[in-house]
């Protein structure tokens, strides 16, 4: 059976892919995290923290890596400088969900932004949508029936929008830190079994953002000798297991781990044969940006930017050229996607 998609949607799925068709996407849509980064540093280098500082970080970012970029995530509520700052031909996603989770309710429950709605977005520029939904396959039918819910009406709302949905999923299992080796051991197949669920062609799902499915920390012959959880031929097996279940577009996260590790990380997914269609990648790419920012002002950040932000986007973009796939090849390739015009729906 061919894909169906509407004209709309297919169109900003393009607008999104680089000239690969591969999705090269940077996320900028960090909000408590970054705060308190900048707070720590604020600290450290005895300035005063503003949020301005988080305003005009976003700014210099997007405004010197977008145009390296095939899309960027930006949020509204601490992205606005950064949105129109963005290179004019490359792709916006937007955030659509709160910052964080409220952490007194059991099941780390998503709740999406209240002002916003997809056409919303859309009439700010939006090419997509994008939501971070934490879930653990583990948990009881109660906490998770909320998750599917929330995942079909965002799909459902994107289909009527026209608009793509990125759909973030974080495992956790609140019995482990998440850098902790017993919950390196539960990962993969949490990362596995959350691909299963909301890869489902009633989600509507249109591009899943999902974990490596290991920890790089763990991974026996990249441990320098210390305790391990799987050896490279596993995560390696774990990477195509992931690929092998994906009925629509993935791509990859970041999760903060150091470029060079990151890098590793999607040159292991292409030897493993995974099928992936890009990354977004945020802390990854920009990550000491913050410290330099905060200790030498804007003139210290866009030199950094210049130098190593521009090198750590154009050397992924290399290895997503050597290792990932088009996004369409995740529906057979183009010529099994029926593209329909239902603008004329009212």
């Amino acid at each position: 059976m061919k894909k169906v998609m509407s004209k709309g949607k297919f169109e900003r799925m393009n607008k999104l892919s680089n000239d690969q068709n591969i999705i090269d996407a940077l996320a900028l849509d960090q909000r408590g995290s970054l705060v308190k980064g900048m707070k720590t540093a604020s600290e450290k280098y005895g300035k005063l923290f503003s949020m301005k500082m988080v305003y005009d970080f976003k700014e210099i970012v997007s405004e010197i890596l977008s145009p390296l970029s095939s899309a960027v995530l930006l949020d509204e509520q601490m992205g606005f400088k950064g949105i129109q700052a963005k290179d004019k031909d490359t792709g916006l996603i937007m955030s659509y969900e709160k910052t964080g989770y409220d952490a007194d309710t059991p099941g780390r429950l998503p709740s999406l932004i209240p002002d916003q709605s997809a056409q919303i977005m859309v009439e700010k520029g939006a090419d997509a949508l994008k939501v971070l939904v934490y879930y653990n396959p583990n948990d009881p039918d109660e906490i998770n029936d909320v998750k599917k819910a929330f995942a079909q009406k965002y799909g459902t709302e994107g289909l009527a929008a026209e608009t793509p949905t990125f759909f973030e999923i974080v495992t956790y299992d609140d019995r482990y830190d998440s850098k902790s080796l017993d919950f390196a051991k539960i990962k993969p197949d949490l990362v596995l079994q959350s691909m299963m669920e909301f890869t489902k062609e009633k989600y509507h799902i249109d591009v899943l953002k999902m974990e490596i499915p290991f920890n790089p920390t763990y991974v026996k012959e990249w441990a320098d000798g210390g305790d391990y959880a799987y050896t490279e031929d596993q995560a390696k097996g774990y990477l195509k297991e992931l690929s092998d279940e994906a009925s629509r577009p993935f791509i990859f996260l970041s999760a903060g781990v150091p470029t060079p590790v990151f890098q590793r990380e999607l040159k292991l997914a292409g030897d493993a044969g995974a099928k992936f269609n890009g990354v977004l990648s945020g802390r990854a790419t920009w990550l000491e940006g913050v410290d330099i920012y905060i200790r030498d002002g804007k003139d210290g950040l866009v030199d950094w930017l210049k130098r190593k932000g521009t090198k750590n986007v154009t050397e992924l973009t290399q290895i997503l050229s050597e290792n990932a796939t088009p996004w369409f090849e995740a529906y057979g390739g183009l010529d099994n996607i029926q593209v329909v015009d239902v603008s004329n729906i009212n």
